[in-house]
Formats: C-alpha cells, structure tokens, sequence
C-alpha cells in the first residue's frame, strides 16, 4: 500500500469548492465564515488527517505576527556541555510556548555564517549562539541585529557586539580550582587551555595565572599549552612529563581534555592522585566514568540555557527591551573527587 500524500488546504478548498482562504478562516472560526460551512470544512480536515504547516503560514504573512521559532547555534551537539544547555533552552522555549531550529556551526565560521543567513530568511523571532572558536568577525551578528532580530551569547561570547550574553564565571571557577591544587601541595602546575582569542581562554588563563601568582608561585611557559581536546593531551603530556622538573598537577579547560592527560600519566606508570593531580571544567558525565573520577569544575550548563532562552523570550515578548543588554553570570563550583588531594574542608565558589 503506497503512503497516502498529506492534505493541503488548496486540496481541502479544490475538492470542497471553495477558496483556500475560506479553507483557513474557517479552521481558525473566523466569524465571516458561515457556521455550516466551518463545521464542513473542520470536519473534512478532521476525516483527512490535516496538520497546518505553521511555518510555511507565518512565512506567508511576512511576520505579521511574530514567529514563535528560536534559532540555536551550537558548535558542537556532542559536546556534554552544549548539550545540557540546550536542554536548558528547550526546557525553558517549551514551556513558553517556543519552538526551536537548532544547528551547529562544527566549528566553522563560513558555516556559522550561513546558518545566521538562514535564520534571517526563515524570519526566526530571535537566536542563542555560542560562536565557533574560529570565529573572525561579528558581521553575521550585527546582520541578525540590523534584521531586528533579537541576539542572546552564551559561553563563548563575541567582544566585539553589543549583544546580551550568558556566562559562567570562568575566573573565579578556574582561581578556585587552582588554588586548590595548590593548597594540597602541588607546586608545578600546567595549563591546558583554548585560545585567549576567545573570553573564555582569556578569563580561564587569567584564573590561572593570578592563583599562581596570590601564593607566590612563578608563571612556566613551559607549562602552558593551547590544548582544549582529548587527542592533543595525549599527544603532547609525554613531552611535559619529560621535563626535568616535571609538572605535578594539570588544569585542563575541560574534561575531555582532563581524561587525555590522565591516560597518558596512568599509562606512563604515575599514580593519581599521589604523583600528579588533574582537574578539568566541565563536570559532565565522563568525569564520572574515568578512574580514578574526575575533579573538575561544575559549570551548570542546563542553568546557562535557561538563562539565555528566558532573555531572549523576554526581549521577543517586549517584557525587556530589545537594545537592552543584559549580562548574567552563572557561577561555578568545584567538585573535588579522586584525581585530586583532599583536604579536611572543600572549596567550592557558591
């Protein structure tokens, strides 16, 4: 048996003898409509199985009335973190009556371009980004702005806009990591982290140096390494365990980049956390999974989403305005496990 095609309202109106315009007064009650003939029709769409294409119709009136899709940019779906903030923007559009149109950039600015040109076509009534790492310039943003279409960053935000934006805190979650790895003892402490192109490589390195620095440790460049993936920890850790004074404890900007370096340390024979300590920022599902599991920093992701969708809703509904920029920080919290060394009471920044 072949799939029977899907009914249109020009099929409802060619074999009921009408106009398609009566078809879609009629299945909204419109009153013009003489009550028989809106029963006749709503039951005809009803025998046939009829679903309105919402798109197409907002489409057609060219916006008369505002859209109710979200355009969401993702660099990556895979990614644990992204994930559970689009959980937090679905969460939050559903229960307000939104749809959403998600894409992920993989990390490519001409695609992210493209995606920003597509979301103005399609009239979507705002978007929620997180910019690709190789982003290199904001043209596509202001485009989206200039189209008075609504604009919400989270997690990698573009400097260059002004744009509403939700963040972690990265500084304080990156400072409190690290200054517990230096409280347990640990001295010679690398850093593994994105490029400071981005705020978030900024304000992670700024964490970083400046925990170092309070306690009156020096800065190694040898040390410090542009490294934010599994792949390149295991490639370049050996080098720096082969240094002659080797580091004896590893901050890494996530946790796929973590558990790289904790393959390679056990692998090479190290004992953690006795030997070396680790602690990445994530707190995704993975920093459970590994042995010894992971410490790392919890960012929250379903919160940022949260955040970011009701900004956007809110600026889409008027309730705040639209040039209005608004900036919101979720904070972090460092859960402390085996790959780092206790102390008697844990750090977290509440």
């Amino acid at each position: 048996m072949t799939k029977q095609a899907k009914v249109t309202m020009k099929d409802i109106a060619k074999n009921l003898g009408v106009s398609v315009a009566t078809v879609s007064r009629a299945l909204k009650n419109n009153p013009r409509i003489s009550t028989e003939k809106r029963e006749m029709i709503k039951q005809y769409a009803y025998e046939h199985n009829f679903t309105p294409n919402i798109l197409a119709e907002n489409l057609r009136k060219n916006r008369l009335k505002t859209m109710r899709v979200i355009g969401v940019i993702l660099p990556q779906c895979t990614h644990y973190y992204f994930s559970s903030i689009l959980s937090g923007i679905e969460e939050v559009s559903f229960q307000r009556g939104y749809l959403l149109i998600v894409a992920q950039s993989n990390e490519d600015f001409d695609r992210e371009v493209s995606i920003c040109q597509s979301f103005i076509k399609i009239q979507v009534c705002g978007v929620i980004v997180s910019q690709s790492k190789h982003t290199t310039n904001a043209n596509h943003f202001k485009q989206l702005l200039a189209n008075d279409i609504p604009l919400v960053f989270f997690d990698r935000i573009s400097t260059s806009i002004k744009a509403s934006m939700v963040v972690v805190d990265d500084y304080m979650g990156t400072f409190t990591a690290v200054t517990h790895l230096i409280n347990t003892g640990c001295k010679r402490i690398a850093f593994y982290g994105t490029t400071v192109d981005l705020e978030i490589g900024k304000n992670r390195y700024n964490g970083y140096h400046d925990a170092l620095r309070k306690h009156g440790l020096s800065i190694d460049k040898a040390y410090i390494k542009r490294c934010d993936n599994r792949e390149d920890a295991e490639a370049i850790t050996p080098s720096l365990l082969n240094l002659p004074s080797p580091p004896d404890a590893f901050f890494a900007v996530n946790d796929d980049t973590a558990i790289g370096i904790l393959y390679v340390c056990k692998h090479l024979g190290y004992k953690i956390p006795e030997d070396i300590s680790i602690c990445g920022f994530t707190n995704g599902q993975r920093a459970i999974a590994c042995d010894p599991m992971l410490t790392t920093v919890e960012q929250r992701g379903v919160k940022v989403g949260e955040e970011a969708a009701n900004i956007l809703i809110d600026k889409v509904e008027g309730i705040i305005p639209k040039d209005r920029v608004e900036k919101r920080i979720i904070r972090t919290r460092l859960i402390l496990r085996g790959t780092t060394k206790r102390l008697n009471d844990s750090i977290t920044n509440k």
